[in-house]
């Protein structure tokens, strides 16, 4: 039986209902539990989505994109960093952990307080503890097959107090997360071409310029192409992203042929022997299907150029949107092939189930988390480490 139908006949006055600040339960909306958010492709904010602030005076940036600049940003963590720096897992997890603050206090916390005081498993704790899971944007299918899986647990005499329940529903978590990890990506032989997508103001420009940062780390030489020609400030934010962390770029002017500029971005990036090239692209059009088939354009025009390009499309979603970033995800992942997930602002949501929700829509893992402003604070996701830090 559905959680919903399980619900439906089941009403008691007596149980408390959501805490107070907690997002209404799924029956108690409007649209029904088979609606899923609207999402509009259209809609932009209504200042431009911009980078981080970039502390460096030498940059020459204006004062109306430096005023734009300064009000981006995502929630440093709280904590200080060790003494001493992380190193190995243990460094792993406390990164997360600290990153994640906010996740865990809200959804740890939530499960705690549900089987504080519990001596026994009964349905009515299964019941709660499926709302708990779908309001934190778990999303309804992911959290009904993980109660499912307790439920069977508990029929088969495994699991026989709340203690067990917590224990079981940690470990059906991060097998959930590890079953869609696709493995490393395999070395490119030559020039890697990664394809970056996503809509307006999920902070897709900043995210090219914290990978390439990253990549640059490594010892790769990193060309950026400034796809998105449709926004106006969106190149002038990349170039300052690529002097700020030592990449080349190439952009044309507001307006271009976002395949001519993939086409010349190559072009260079051969003719200098780079190792890599990040292409931005346009979170908006005139219509959504203009935005989707200038996706597809510029992929074949990359097949043209280099057989296979690109050899990796990372879709940056906002972990703070919740459901309409799930509706992000199936639009994307029907109009142009994903290899994987980059979640912004994770450190600003307690709400973690997202993480698990777009992984398995897709089939793709989740391969970068933002947890904090800075340019070191863009991770490689691992599953163990986020369990181990909200969980």
């Amino acid at each position: 039986m559905s959680w919903f139908k399980r619900r439906k006949d089941k009403k008691d006055p007596t149980r408390p209902g959501p805490a107070e600040g907690q997002d209404q339960s799924p029956e108690e909306e409007d649209s029904g539990p088979d609606q899923e958010p609207p999402i509009d492709l259209e809609a932009e904010p209504e200042t431009e989505p911009q980078i981080e602030p970039v502390p460096e005076p030498s940059l020459e940036t204006g004062p109306e994109l430096q005023a734009d600049l300064e009000a981006q940003g995502e929630t440093p963590p709280e904590e200080p960093e060790p003494a001493g720096g992380d190193q190995g897992r243990r460094g792993i997890f406390g990164r997360f952990r600290r990153g994640l603050s906010k996740t865990r206090q809200g959804l740890k916390h939530q499960i705690d307080a549900l089987f504080s005081g519990r001596a026994q498993v009964d349905e009515d704790l299964l019941e709660e503890l499926e709302e708990l899971l779908i309001t934190a944007d778990l999303g309804i299918e992911a959290a009904t097959s993980l109660l499912e899986e307790l439920r069977q647990k508990i029929r088969k005499g495994r699991l026989t107090d709340p203690d067990q329940v917590k224990a079981a529903l940690k470990e059906s978590f991060l097998e959930m997360l590890r079953s869609v990890r696709t493995g490393d990506q395999e070395p490119v032989q030559g020039l890697e071409v990664v394809l970056v997508v996503g809509v307006n103001g999920v902070g897709k420009t900043t995210t090219i310029g914290k990978l390439a940062h990253l990549w640059i780390k490594e010892g790769r030489k990193v060309l950026l192409a400034a796809g998105d020609t449709f926004r106006a400030a969106a190149g002038e934010q990349l170039e300052i992203w690529a002097e700020r962390v030592g990449a080349d770029i190439v952009r044309l002017q507001p307006g271009a042929d976002p395949s001519a500029v993939v086409f010349d971005a190559l072009d260079a990036a051969l003719a200098r022997k780079m190792d890599l090239v990040l292409v931005d692209t346009a979170g908006r059009l005139h219509t959504k299907v203009n935005l989707m088939e200038e996706l597809k354009k510029i992929r074949r025009v990359m097949d043209r150029k280099i057989p296979g390009a690109p050899h990796q499309t990372l879709l940056v979603l906002d972990a703070t949107t919740g459901q309409n970033a799930i509706s992000q995800a199936r639009l994307f992942n029907e109009a142009t092939p994903l290899t994987g997930l980059v979640l912004t602002k994770l450190d600003g949501t307690a709400k973690g189930g997202i993480v698990a929700a777009v992984s398995n829509l897709i089939g793709q893992p989740v391969r970068y988390v933002g947890l904090g402003e800075q340019m070191e604070d863009l991770r490689e996701f691992d599953p163990e480490a986020f369990v181990e830090a909200v969980l």
